[in-house]
């Protein structure tokens, strides 16, 4: 179980670096999965990029797909850092994303 906070080193030019506005984080976790590393290249080479890792890089805890506006995957619970008067990063991102992707639609 992994479970309580833990730093995470983000890759800089991506889209978790650019909402977070820092490489270094430290989010809460609660779970009993980590990304399998047997996979990793098979991942790399299909559009995954991983961009968040515990500090001495064993750990994968984010990902993004490059070709997509606003696709993150995390390990760790961003809600739990959430609040009404100052939400998540990755939550303002996801809106803004939706928002801009809701304006460029045509409406028939």
């Amino acid at each position: 179980m992994r479970l309580g906070a833990y730093p995470c080193k983000i890759k800089e030019g991506t889209v978790m670096a650019h909402y977070y506005q820092t490489t270094l984080i430290q989010e809460r976790h609660r779970h009993r999965y980590e990304f399998n590393m047997d996979y990793k290249e098979e991942f790399l080479s299909h559009g995954l990029s991983i961009v968040g890792t515990s500090l001495d890089e064993t750990l994968v805890e984010a990902v993004e797909v490059s070709n997509h506006p606003f696709y993150v995957g995390v390990q760790f619970h961003p809600e739990f850092k959430s609040r009404p008067n100052r939400p998540h990063p990755l939550f303002l991102g996801l809106i803004e994303k939706s928002l801009e992707r809701k304006s460029s639609l045509t409406v028939l």
